[in-house]
């Protein structure tokens, strides 16, 4: 029979024993985390088919040390390039920049564009990709969605500017109800004196036989000053045909030459006077600024002509050419739309066309129909524009004031890209 004496005596030698054993004993494996759930690709709306659109729900078990990474392949099995990374805690579905007629994205979920372009360049509409999303804690991979298969398309209707196409629709209705008007009873526009006077200067210049100076300014065909500034000159040449004055037009550029040579000619005719228009009406003078300054200085200090238009783009020279004209006793009628050339006009011109006066001066002076109807709807959109950012700020500092988030973005929403 083993006393005390004898197992206190064993103890230590079982437990040697039993040492090996229990360190032999494998650990319980680390259970696997659970896969991202809920992943979706589908094409990115209303693009030109270069992007993709994943989208998967917030895992409230996130925290800061949280992030996600968007990888996107073109082939089946590897070839995987990271495209996006983000935090936990970012580019979530109220993020996405499209107004809420146009998508339903909410906090609960992230979704990221993958610009595909950016990746891979150019490629065949209709090319499948595959995406996965892996998220990390610490920046160490612990779950991962499977890979998922999409194809970018081009959408053939922007559902996020329907605002825009509603505005163009009421425009376009505006503009054709302005032309009935304009046909059957006309339309008022103000009174433009520097435009009222235009048969003032051209009849003086008839009494004194003495020629009539447009200048059309130094600016080419595709700015818009230079572009009223023939609709001018067009009318101009028309009065000038009827009292059988004279008026020479000295270019910088020589398309807006030809342009401006067929525009007068024009006008002759519509005044039934075809044969007093001459080809040396318009002259190319330069294509230097200041060579066309001190050329065009030179004949109006030559001929001192009784009126002098300056009508259309005009830098440093304003001053130069207006400076002779006013030396000379002419009459000086300007109009421009650079705003800095203008107070050398105020100073040196009799009347001066403000900014857009010069685009009015066309319709005002003809009296056609479509160009007064033309006039008359940009009116209408300038007080639709004032009238909307009056109303907007009113509307959305009582919404920030009174905390009304939601309301506040619909309403930033309907004025988006407008």
């Amino acid at each position: 029979m083993i006393n005390n004496r004898t197992l206190r005596s064993l103890l230590p030698l079982l437990l040697l024993a039993a040492a090996p054993l229990s360190a032999a004993k494998p650990a319980a494996p680390k259970a696997p985390e659970a896969p991202i759930l809920g992943v979706t690709a589908e094409d990115m709306p209303y693009d030109v088919g270069t992007a993709l659109l994943l989208r998967w729900p917030v895992n409230p078990a996130d925290d800061a040390d949280t992030s996600y990474q968007v990888f996107v392949s073109s082939q089946e099995n590897g070839g995987w390039l990271k495209a996006d990374e983000l935090a936990a805690s970012a580019k979530k579905g109220g993020d996405v920049d499209l107004p809420f007629w146009a998508w339903s994205g909410g906090e609960n979920e992230h979704a990221v564009k993958v610009e595909l372009a950016d990746l891979f360049g150019e490629f065949k509409p209709g090319t499948a990709f595959v995406v996965k999303v892996a998220a990390l804690k610490k920046g160490k991979l612990y779950a991962e969605s499977g890979p998922l298969k999409a194809s970018p398309r081009g959408n053939w209707f922007r559902l996020d500017r329907l605002n825009n196409l509603l505005i163009l629709v009421v425009i376009i209705a505006v503009f054709f109800m302005a032309v009935s008007h304009a046909k059957r009873k006309g339309l008022f526009i103000r009174r433009i004196a520097g435009l009222d006077a235009i048969d003032e200067a051209i009849g003086r210049a008839t009494e004194m036989g003495k020629p009539i100076y447009y200048i059309p300014g130094i600016g080419t065909m595709s700015q818009i000053s230079t572009i009223a500034s023939t609709f001018i000159l067009g009318e101009i040449s028309k009065k000038v045909a009827q009292y059988d004055s004279f008026v020479k037009v000295p270019h910088y550029d020589p398309i807006v030459m030809t342009v401006c040579k067929e525009v007068v000619k024009q006008s002759y005719l519509e005044a039934g006077r075809p044969d007093s228009y001459r080809d040396d009406i318009n002259q190319f003078v330069s294509a230097d600024q200041f060579s066309y300054a001190a050329s065009v200085d030179g004949m109006i200090t030559r001929e001192k002509p009784a009126a002098c238009f300056f009508m259309g783009y005009f830098m440093a020279e304003s001053l130069l050419l207006a400076e002779v004209g006013a030396t000379t006793g002419a009459i000086q009628i300007a109009g421009t739309d650079i705003e800095h050339q203008l107070p050398f006009f105020f100073t040196a011109c009799d009347y001066t066309l403000i900014g857009e006066e010069l685009y009015a001066a066309g319709a005002y002076l003809s009296k056609e129909p479509m160009l007064m109807s033309a006039l008359k709807v940009q009116d209408f959109g300038k007080l639709v524009v004032m009238l909307s950012v009056f109303f907007g700020a009113i509307v959305l500092a009582a919404g920030a004031w009174l905390h009304w988030n939601s309301f506040v973005q619909v309403i930033l929403n309907l004025f988006k890209a407008y």
